[in-house]
């Protein structure tokens, strides 16, 4: 009879730990909603708008302002951030399904793997030698600022920048954009 009541005593704690892990798991779920295109549309922009910054110096004289790094990493990361927002705002609708929730899901990890390879190729093409770079990660591609003498990059440096996309990214050459900064 005791042996019984510790197999039910056992049993007992096992419902109560898959009903509290069932119970999390959707309540977990339950906070990711539906994705907003304005998402996406906030981070083109703010790239656009970076782009902008650099065709417009350009234009003006060839002098690319010397914060035109920092200044892309940062557009880079705030479209991002508000992405995210706009992502667990459009979440925290009450009237969520699976497929809204499972896709939420991919996109925030879509945006997290995106940041590592940014991150990745950023640090490998500074130990290539190259003075500075920003490298934003899409689902259309790869693009990639680095600063480049007025006559443009050699070929070995083009062929440096696409190594290193093809190795550490599923995109081939023809998804990657290189913008020289002039200097």
């Amino acid at each position: 009879m005791r042996r019984n009541l510790k197999r039910n005593i056992v049993i007992a704690a096992v419902l109560v730990f898959v009903g509290a892990a069932v119970y999390l798991n959707w309540s977990y779920n339950n906070r990711w909603g539906k994705a907003d295109s304005a998402m996406a549309a906030a981070e083109d922009a703010a790239m656009a708008a970076a782009q902008e910054e650099y065709l417009a110096a350009s234009a003006a004289g060839g002098a690319v302002p010397t914060a035109y790094f920092d200044t892309a990493r940062l557009t880079r990361q705030s479209a991002r951030d508000e992405a995210l927002s706009l992502l667990e705002m459009a979440c925290d609708d009450d009237a969520v399904s699976q497929e809204v929730i499972d896709e939420s899901m991919r996109q925030i990890n879509s945006m997290a793997a995106w940041n590592l390879q940014e991150n990745l190729l950023e640090n490998e093409l500074l130990a290539k030698s190259f003075a500075d770079c920003v490298v934003f990660v899409s689902d259309d591609g790869v693009t990639v600022a680095v600063p480049a003498p007025l006559e443009g990059l050699t070929e070995t440096q083009v062929a440096q920048i696409t190594e290193a996309v093809i190795a550490n990214t599923d995109y081939g050459a023809s998804a990657l954009n290189i913008i020289e900064v002039k200097s």
